[in-house]
């Protein structure tokens, strides 16, 4: 047999050019216990708080709890699809959605998936679901009005852009059509200097509901102006603890470029019992009924996020109208006293009024706004004050 050195330098030429050198390091951990929509890992020693852990079928979860043998981690997605023995592995990134003008008018889920059917969204920007409340230099007070288009409300509890005013009271007491009202006055700024771009967070509602809702706002013509950020009542207790903080995310982008937004969270009840569902399965202590000892931080650090910005920063606001429900118009249960206390002030809708035709149903006495007459116009202060 022949061998020719040639034909061996050259095969062994092309294997060698084939090589890849490569070496992917990443730092991987296995899955040893699942369920609820809650899995632990072990051998995740690094891990930060709140980072994003890539899990196979397409599955991502969040390190929420880091303990000493072990991370407990919200899944996002399929949980299903996860089982003991899994690898988890570290991305070094923490949770983030996408952001920009390219959202208006769609309806996308807490991850900034789109769930319209409208294609995919060619956002080329993205910001931290969690992210730090701006200090006090950096805010300015509020004194420009954001009209709601309900007089009761403009004329006496005055909402300003950069304010944070509570929508309360029982179910089916028109809280919901409240905010929309809003979010479809918002039209008439769309035309002038400053228009206000609108976000709706709908955590733990029907599909059914949210869909009747947005070809609502269809049909008033507000989706151009409008980003909606759907978790359904069958989606994940993650997905809707996480929904409010995404929406602000997306709100805060026109806030940052020196525009304004509005964001509504419809509503913040449910999202503190699908954080009291995670917290329980994650094995943290319960505190009164039964909700977590940081609750009131869980909200706080939300709402604080909506602020009006110096001129410095350029004089962009994020206004919210976050919503509660009321049990038996029980205005002093946990939930409730919390976000009363975070925002600057409260309009409370009463059942014996809405059932006797009263539509907003809006007792005037239980409703305040603290920043009243800065948040108006000279000639509406004038007919606000004999009424």
């Amino acid at each position: 047999m022949d061998i020719k050195t040639d034909q061996i330098t050259d095969l062994l030429k092309k294997q060698l050019e084939k090589y890849n050198n490569d070496i992917d390091v990443a730092e991987v951990g296995e899955i040893i216990e699942v369920g609820d929509g809650v899995a632990r890992a072990s051998g995740l020693e690094n891990v930060m708080s709140s980072e994003l852990v890539e899990l196979p079928n397409d599955v991502f979860g969040m390190a929420l709890n880091l303990e000493q043998d072990n991370v407990g981690l919200v899944l996002f997605g399929d949980t299903t699809k996860v089982k003991e023995g899994d690898i988890a592995k570290r991305t070094g990134k923490v949770v983030e959605v996408p952001v920009g003008k390219e959202l208006l008018g769609r309806v996308v889920n807490p991850l900034g998936q789109p769930l319209d059917g409208k294609g995919p969204i060619n956002s080329s920007k993205s910001l931290p679901v969690e992210r730090k409340a701006l200090g006090v230099m950096a805010r300015s007070p509020v004194n420009e009005p954001l009209q709601t288009g309900i007089k009761a409300i403009d004329s006496m509890v005055p909402i300003g852009r950069g304010q944070r005013e509570l929508i309360i009271g029982d179910r089916q007491t028109g809280k919901t059509a409240v905010a929309i009202d809003a979010i479809i006055n918002q039209k008439n700024s769309q035309n002038s200097d400053s228009p206000v771009f609108c976000v709706y967070v709908a955590i733990g509602q029907k599909a059914s509901t949210v869909a009747s809702l947005v070809s609502e706002l269809e049909q008033q013509g507000a989706m151009e102006y409008t980003v909606v950020v759907a978790a359904n009542a069958s989606d994940p207790a993650p997905m809707q603890y996480i929904a409010p903080y995404a929406g602000c995310a997306m709100g805060e982008f026109f806030r940052d470029n020196g525009q304004h937004a509005l964001i509504v969270y419809d509503d913040l009840s449910k999202q503190a019992v699908a954080y009291r569902q995670m917290s329980l399965v994650l094995r943290r202590p319960p505190g009164r009924e039964a909700f977590p000892g940081d609750v009131f931080y869980l909200h706080s650090r939300l709402l604080e996020r909506a602020s009006k910005l110096s001129e410095d920063l350029g004089s962009g606001s994020l206004t919210a109208l976050p919503i509660i429900e009321t049990q038996e118009g029980d205005v002093s249960a946990y939930i409730p006293t919390n976000v009363i206390s975070i925002t600057d002030g409260q309009i409370y809708l009463e059942t014996n009024l809405f059932n006797s035709g009263i539509r907003p149903a809006i007792d005037v006495g239980l409703s305040v706004s603290r920043v009243g007459g800065n948040a108006q116009i000279k000639a509406m202060k004038k007919v606000a004050g004999t009424l």
